[in-house]
């Protein structure tokens, strides 16, 4: 590892800036993990997009349909790949609480960075804090590696800003994914703003969160590589023109985004967002591929609508 356990939160701050992308896994024909398409995909990421940190392994890469060995391997391609031109945070997140140590373990012996663990889902549990904050330190006195906190509505509640304040505590953990109203993000980066990094995964809320909240960390989710290409940095540039204190500019460059925004809100549907994420990537020319179940493909009139709105975007390939 690259820094000591103690160590986490000011390694994080240091080194944990901008962009940092979730990534989809590709499957082949047969549904095995495309790890050629997988490669090429990172590189165009950090290489051509300029993304400063990459997901791995998550609810995007669909981790609940992998086996724990392709997990694993998930992780180590990933840090293979990426090197020292972009950091590595892995999704070891589980029910399991056994399978979330034993993925530490790999993550810290292949080289990443950090790792992410959702909420677990809490079954008959209406006072979380108590359970929440030793499960968290349970996994913290195991894994020496810096971890991020991750609340989203599917585990059946959101952790209140109290809770994961009193979890910022704890020595090695550096960051939180909070998919929360705004409204509670605010008020935890006001409890804890000097101690781990804030961030959520809504791309549209980025630049107010950099001006008004003074965030460093995009973490994370798709956009940043469905938004842009190799000729096309636009979310990459208002993110620097913002760090720049440049915001009217900044803000000129977002907003000239929106007809890329609601070409792919408009045609997504509702039960197929990971399908729909997957045939965006192959029309911007990087490695899609299947979904594995419960996930559903999309039909061939989807694809087209979807062809269509992309190719009516305004996106410059």
């Amino acid at each position: 590892m690259k820094y000591a356990k103690h160590d986490a939160k000011a390694y994080a701050r240091e080194n944990m800036r901008g962009i940092w992308a979730a990534a989809l896994n590709p499957f082949d024909d047969n549904l095995a993990l495309d790890e050629a398409g997988l490669r090429k995909n990172i590189r165009h990421w950090i290489d051509d997009l300029k993304i400063q940190g990459l997901f791995i392994a998550g609810k995007q890469g669909e981790f609940w349909s992998m086996s724990l060995e392709e997990r694993k391997r998930n992780m180590t391609i990933a840090v293979e790949e990426c090197g020292d031109k972009a950091g590595t945070i892995m999704s070891i997140s589980d029910q399991n609480v056994d399978t979330v140590l034993d993925l530490g373990r790999h993550a810290q012996d292949c080289g990443a960075d950090y790792v992410v663990v959702h909420a677990p889902m809490l079954s008959f549990c209406s006072d979380r804090d108590e359970v929440l904050y030793n499960y968290y330190k349970y996994l913290c006195d195991r894994l020496d590696i810096g971890i991020a906190m991750w609340s989203h509505p599917d585990s059946g509640y959101l952790m209140e800003p109290e809770t994961c304040a009193r979890i910022a505590e704890l020595p090695n953990i550096m960051a939180i994914k909070y998919s929360v109203p705004r409204e509670m993000y605010a008020r935890l980066t006001k409890m804890v703003g000097d101690k781990i990094l804030v961030s959520t995964s809504a791309e549209a809320e980025w630049l107010d969160n950099i001006e008004e909240l003074g965030w460093q960390l995009y973490l994370c989710s798709s956009p940043p590589y469905q938004l842009q290409t190799a000729n096309d940095l636009r979310m990459h540039e208002y993110t620097e023109l913002a760090f720049a204190g440049k915001f009217d500019e900044a803000r000129r460059v977002r907003d000239s985004l929106d007809p890329v925004r609601r070409a792919i809100h408009d045609t997504k549907p509702g039960g197929k967002p990971t399908a729909h994420g997957k045939y965006w990537q192959e029309l911007l020319g990087q490695v899609g591929g299947r979904v594995r179940h419960p996930m559903l493909e999309l039909t061939e009139a989807e694809k087209a609508a979807t062809r269509t709105a992309f190719e009516g975007c305004g996106l410059k390939l």
